[in-house]
């Protein structure tokens, strides 16, 4: 294993929040990871971690597993941030997906790393691929999928796999929701030689298909309230029942009333 990327996973640390694992990352030390890992030829796998994927996992071992399997999880939303604090990493930052991915495609351009997108709707992959060829314009793109809003069958899924690999992408941008983007990457770890990123709604964002909180809400933790007055259809379940238990599931934890056993720590 090369120095440079032997450095960077033994400086991993990691934090269970209700059982989930998160790691204390930054934007310079995730795309380096993601870098490294793509031009090595693995196959790894991303998360980009909210309330909603710790709320998810709690609810499901079977998703608690496949977020503590993962190769890194970042801390997409404050309040994972502000728990990495209280658990002891004072100096842990935010790694948010739509932030993240344009920095992985910058180092993605200038080490020559294929990559592809996998998810969102054929509209906004067009236009994702015009303005990531516009910002990174000696990018290779070299694969886009906007896959049906229906599970595939098996056929079709090994087709998705061929395509991936003969595409020659060594990073794969997963644009779908969680937790349906954290399950198909670990399904397709070891089917494909790529380096999974589950980037959620950084596609729709990226490409101008639906619009951002403001950074203000984003610094003091409200921008999932932005988000559920623009799809209040959508989120109004994922927020209004996850937030309020997370937050006093979270609160027990740190009084030390509730142990939360980790999947991995179980095995």
């Amino acid at each position: 294993m090369p120095l440079v990327r032997l450095a960077l996973e033994m400086s991993l640390e990691s934090v269970h929040i209700l059982g989930m694992r998160v790691d204390k990352t930054s934007y310079a030390h995730a795309s380096g990871l993601i870098c490294n890992w793509a031009a090595a030829g693995s196959s790894r796998y991303v998360c980009i971690a909210t309330v909603n994927n710790v709320m998810e996992s709690f609810d499901s071992p079977e998703f608690l597993r496949v977020m503590n399997e993962s190769d890194l999880v970042t801390p997409d939303g404050m309040p994972l941030v502000w728990g990495l604090n209280l658990l002891g990493r004072k100096d842990a930052t935010r790694v948010y997906g739509p932030d993240l991915t344009p920095k992985v495609l910058a180092e993605a351009e200038r080490l020559r790393i294929p990559v592809g997108f996998y998810g969102g709707s054929a509209s906004t992959l067009a236009r994702l691929r015009q303005v990531v060829s516009e910002q990174f314009p000696g990018l290779e793109i070299a694969y886009a999928y906007s896959p049906p809003f229906r599970a595939l069958s098996s056929e079709e899924d090994e087709a998705v796999v061929n395509s991936i690999k003969a595409s020659g992408a060594k990073i794969l941008f997963v644009g779908l929701n969680t937790p349906k983007q954290d399950f198909w990457m670990a399904a397709h770890r070891g089917r494909v030689a790529s380096v999974m990123v589950g980037v959620g709604a950084a596609f729709d964002f990226l490409a101008g298909s639906k619009p951002q909180a403001p950074r203000w809400m984003m610094r003091i933790g409200l921008e999932w309230l932005f988000r559920l007055a623009t799809e209040p259809k959508r989120l109004w379940k994922r927020y209004l029942k996850h937030n309020p238990r997370f937050v006093a599931l979270f609160g027990m934890q740190l009084l030390g009333l509730r142990k939360f056993v980790s999947s991995d720590a179980a095995n």
